[in-house]
């Protein structure tokens, strides 16, 4: 293969720095803020997963995006934009790039189920803005419809075509715009979309919320079936759930992934910023749109408008933030006044939301395949394309309860994040180093963040990290090991092949990289 550096991913760059803001925020606001977190508040307590949730926030999130977009600019000014090539430069030895393939398998893998969801969203809001699902007063047509479009009642029934809009269509239509705006490079194509969809997004949740909290109590007589219940519901903690180790491992899990953080997004975005280029504030920023997002449209549209309508969420009914999205949610636009246009825009909203962070996800892996072996970009987003068709085809094809998404999910959207943020914790608090950490973080910086928060890095992250994580392996990987499903085992045996090819690929890029550096440059083409 070619060792020359060629133009593209690997020698682009931002166009402003609104536009990385928005993109980083793009990347963390998803249908993690609109379907998960509401349906993880709502499935430990309301309140009572608020409060870990803001403390993991504080503790976890925020200091370890500024660790992150730290350590990627620092890697970035040095000529490496993929993980492997960022953890080379990090951590000088001969295993460091191997720890990146973590950071390319998470995002990459996330992706395939991510995408199909994608799909669920654009076919349920085209089918309100047709009427389709606003017929009828069956409340059960909207449990009946979710599984016959997503084949959750019939393993590879999505093969067979659908109700109206098929799947496989939405999923393929999907598929090319996550590529067309990858092909087109960062500030043409990611930065370009999101700062038109960000604030297109904000825009179309406001006007769904303001008509949620406008709905008051409709009916007198049941006061519990009001906007103020929904809220003290969500506002007010329930003791008993807050020493429950389980609402505590759920808010840090959220957390991770609303923010994108240990998901291998947010350190290769930062490594196309400049030497001066502001990341302390930059960080901050995007979290604080992303919060935005997340709890005041996001939590408070889902909870305050199941309660107005359908009274207290029984926790026990929801056996996944899906229900409440795509089942619970079209029951109360039913009973709405111009339900059908809000539902509409609800569901529009998801796709738009969906689309800002699934872009986010393919990008970090087609770079990689750039600077890994040289390859166009067109190539590498064929290359990508193929992988991920057959990802999203296990998906859909074991689709029956939803096994092999929940597989995916399991191993790598919350296993995989917990995973890679300890890592990258501790190597930016015990190899990087604190005082350089700090030093870096403040090149160019608007804001002052105090020294604590590098203290806090070294010691209570890791360490806090590694007490969620094996209370969460105690709990549920038991159980995960007896799994004997097809789809599950098929789901598992395609993150194990894509790992391997992953290694082999990196074992490949070491040997460009030792040739350009021998040459004095590197992938992005400066001298090293």
């Amino acid at each position: 293969m070619d060792s020359t550096p060629r133009d593209g991913a690997t020698r682009a760059g931002w166009g402003s720095r609104i536009g990385v803001i928005l993109a980083a925020a793009g990347s963390a606001v998803g249908l993690g803020n609109f379907l998960r977190f509401p349906g993880q508040a709502a499935k430990h307590g309301g309140g009572a997963f608020m409060l870990p949730y803001f403390i993991s926030l504080l503790v976890l999130g925020i200091p370890l995006a500024w660790a992150e977009w730290t350590m990627g600019r620092y890697a970035g000014v040095r000529g490496y934009h993929s993980a492997p090539g960022i953890f080379r430069v990090l951590l000088r030895h001969h295993a460091a790039k191997y720890l990146g393939v973590v950071a390319l398998l998470i995002p990459f893998i996330v992706y395939t189920y991510y995408v199909v969801v994608e799909a669920w969203c654009l076919i349920y809001a085209l089918h309100y803005a047709t009427g389709d699902l606003m017929r009828g007063d069956d409340p059960g047509q909207y449990a009946a419809f979710f599984g016959r479009l997503t084949g959750a009642t019939a393993e590879g029934s999505v093969f067979g075509g659908g109700d109206g809009l098929t799947l496989l269509g939405v999923v393929a239509l999907c598929f090319a715009l996550n590529l067309y705006l990858i092909v087109r490079g960062l500030s043409r194509g990611i930065e370009a979309f999101c700062k038109v969809a960000i604030p297109g997004l904000a825009v179309l949740a406001t006007i769904v919320l303001v008509r949620v909290l406008l709905l008051g109590t409709p009916d007198p007589s049941k006061p519990s079936q009001s906007i103020e219940a929904g809220l003290g519901f969500m506002w007010n903690p329930r003791a008993e759930a807050l020493f429950d180790p389980e609402t505590w491992l759920a808010a840090s899990g959220q957390i991770f992934f609303s923010l994108s953080v240990g998901f291998g997004v947010l350190v290769h975005y930062a490594s196309y910023l400049r030497k001066k280029d502001d990341v302390a504030l930059s960080a901050l920023t995007a979290n604080s749109m992303n919060e935005l997002f997340e709890v005041c449209l996001g939590g408070l549209i889902t909870i305050p408008a199941a309660f107005v309508f359908l009274g207290a969420i029984d926790p026990g009914t929801l056996e996944s933030s899906f229900k409440l999205g795509f089942v619970t949610l079209p029951n109360v636009f039913a009973m709405m006044w111009g339900g059908r246009v809000f539902g509409f825009l609800w569901f529009f909203c998801l796709f738009i939301a969906a689309i800002t962070s699934s872009v986010s996800m393919l990008q970090p892996v087609m770079v990689f395949f750039q600077e890994g072996t040289g390859m166009s970009r067109r190539r590498a987003a064929a290359l990508l394309g193929v992988l991920c068709a057959v990802g999203s085809g296990i998906v859909l094809y074991f689709s029956k309860g939803l096994v092999a998404l929940d597989t995916f999910d399991f191993w790598m959207g919350t296993v995989g994040i917990f995973v890679l943020a300890t890592v990258q914790a501790v190597l930016y608090g015990w190899v990087f180093g604190i005082e350089r950490g700090h030093e870096e973080l403040h090149r160019g910086a608007h804001i002052k963040v105090p020294f604590v928060v590098q203290i806090g890095l070294k010691y209570v992250v890791p360490v806090y990290l590694l007490v969620i994580f094996a209370a969460f392996c105690v709990k549920n990987l038991p159980g995960r090991l007896e799994e004997r499903q097809p789809g599950a085992l098929v789901a598992l045996g395609f993150v194990l092949a894509v790992t391997a090819l992953l290694v082999k690929m990196v074992r490949l890029a070491e040997r460009r990289w030792e040739q350009l550096e021998a040459r004095g440059l590197t992938p992005g083409g400066k001298v090293s």
